[in-house]
């Protein structure tokens, strides 16, 4: 994917607009999620960050880092943005990692109370992951030029869980 600005360079920064998959505790979120291609895209993976917060054992709460070892150590040129979006990122939702975490206090609750863990992401999905959050999210760092059309993918309506929209 090659997302260009009207100067024709290269955007190496966007945001992505990214829906929790269903039958999740992630279901009905809305996240605004930070981009950022490195020099050597595609043969290295992109640095990934959640701006709007989310409670997750592999995602930091406060800088929305993604723990990606597994998109770094599986990452080919082959893959693309949308296997980011509709593959690594909605299995990182779906099975959380607790033993390799960013975000120790929630991999704790997930180890041992995994209903309260539940609840407590449910929560954050209606506190932190509404349209609204997203439209506020990361407001005093970006402008119009930063924010880009990653793609979107329908289907009768229905979206796939991860799936990219504008932002």
């Amino acid at each position: 994917m090659d997302l260009c600005t009207n100067s024709g360079n290269p955007v190496q920064e966007f945001y992505v607009r990214f829906k929790g998959p269903e039958e999740t505790p992630f279901t009905g979120g809305l996240w605004k999620i930070h981009v950022e291609l490195p020099d050597q895209y595609p043969y290295k993976s992109p640095s990934i960050g959640f701006v709007n917060r989310i409670f997750h054992p592999n995602i930091d709460e406060l800088s929305g880092s993604v723990c990606l070892d597994v998109i770094n150590q599986t990452w080919s040129p082959m893959y693309d943005m949308l296997n980011i979006f509709e593959v690594f990122l909605p299995q990182l939702l779906r099975y959380p990692n607790p033993s390799d975490p960013l975000n120790g206090e929630a991999a704790a609750l997930m180890m041992r109370e995994p209903k309260a863990y539940e609840a407590k992401v449910k929560e954050y999905v209606a506190k932190y992951a509404s349209k609204e959050a997203v439209d506020e999210a990361g407001e005093d760092t970006e402008s119009e030029d930063e924010l880009s059309s990653a793609g979107s993918y329908e289907s009768d309506g229905e979206q796939p869980a991860g799936t990219m929209d504008d932002v």
